[in-house]
């Protein structure tokens, strides 16, 4: 979905994970930095991107540029989601649980940074499997494509629901 111009101005990214990668050549080692960022405005819009160059500033940037690429909306009510979905991605598993106002992000850290970028104040998450945060975040995004809306639904299936 293509974000409007009031949400270009609101975006801001961090940096979930840098990891250094080395390769053995000739003359010793040849390092390079891959990085994985989320992007958001903290009220529906969330993207992830990565990024992989000699440099980490260069890394950073890249994954930036990636995760504003790849920014998508989520269904919020109330500051939770609708209701309990599961991403998979790899043999990473991630289960997020609606919760009561007041609760908070009950999350790891890739987990927690993504539900943060997304506007979603009040969330139970859990982590099953792989751990590795690029596969953990990626799950997450799949877990967020996969919430509808009330509304939505009704019109799929062509009934009132109350």
């Amino acid at each position: 979905m293509a974000p409007n111009s009031s949400d270009a101005q609101l975006r801001e990214s961090r940096v979930i994970n840098i990891n250094r990668v080395a390769k053995v050549v000739k003359g010793g080692r040849r390092f390079s930095f891959s990085s994985l960022s989320v992007v958001g405005n903290r009220d529906g819009l969330v993207g992830i991107g990565y990024g992989k160059a000699k440099e980490v500033p260069s890394a950073v940037e890249k994954s930036v540029k990636d995760g504003k690429k790849r920014l998508m909306r989520v269904n919020l009510v109330e500051g939770t989601i609708p209701h309990q979905v599961e991403g998979v991605f790899c043999s990473s598993r991630v289960r997020l649980v609606p919760a009561s106002p007041g609760t908070g992000i009950i999350a790891g850290k890739a987990v927690r940074k993504v539900c943060e970028f997304a506007g979603i104040r009040d969330i139970l998450t859990k982590n099953y499997g792989s751990t590795n945060a690029l596969n953990v975040v990626k799950a997450t995004m799949v877990a967020l494509s996969k919430l509808s809306d009330k509304r939505k639904i009704e019109e799929l299936r062509g009934v009132n629901i109350e």
